[in-house]
């Protein structure tokens, strides 16, 4: 019993370790589009805010990457768990529960408490963009300047 017990720890804190991770993931991100939006108002071109959904979706897909490997691990914590104390192996081998939609990266990424989190962002990022005055160039792929960019204008 002390063999499975010390599994389902190991197991645990690597759950709690991904836990983690994904909630700094989060963090970086409303710190990296501060950043963001305050170089640009220095430089007065706002407009240029689009730039700031690169950092929106990578670590989107980030955060998505770290709680589906969280899922997969509450996975095989529920398999160990009812594992009998002899067939206890030290595994940490989550290939197997792979699978499902809820059990993928793309699945877990769009999940409803990520999709609501980065989603709110990828929003907020655009309104306050196109407050401004930033419209996008789809033709050029870059927004069009209605501003100052430089301090030379």
């Amino acid at each position: 019993m002390e063999s499975k017990l010390k599994h389902l720890e190991l197991i645990q804190a690597v759950i709690n370790r991904l836990a983690s991770d994904s909630f700094r993931m989060k963090g970086w991100t409303v710190v990296v589009i501060a950043a963001l939006f305050v170089l640009l108002a220095r430089q007065n071109a706002f407009d240029a805010g689009y730039i700031a959904l690169v950092p929106i979706v990578a670590f989107w897909g980030l955060d998505g990457y770290f709680l589906w490997q969280e899922r997969l691990f509450r996975a095989h914590y529920d398999n160990v768990r009812t594992l009998p104390a002899e067939n206890i192996d030290f595994s940490m081998d989550i290939r197997a529960y792979r699978g499902s939609l809820r059990h993928s990266w793309l699945g877990t990424t769009c999940s409803r408490t990520l999709a609501f989190f980065y989603g709110a962002l990828l929003v907020l990022v655009l309104l306050a963009t196109f407050a401004v005055g930033g419209e996008p160039d789809l033709a050029a792929g870059f927004p069009v300047s209605q501003g100052k960019i430089s301090g030379n204008e």
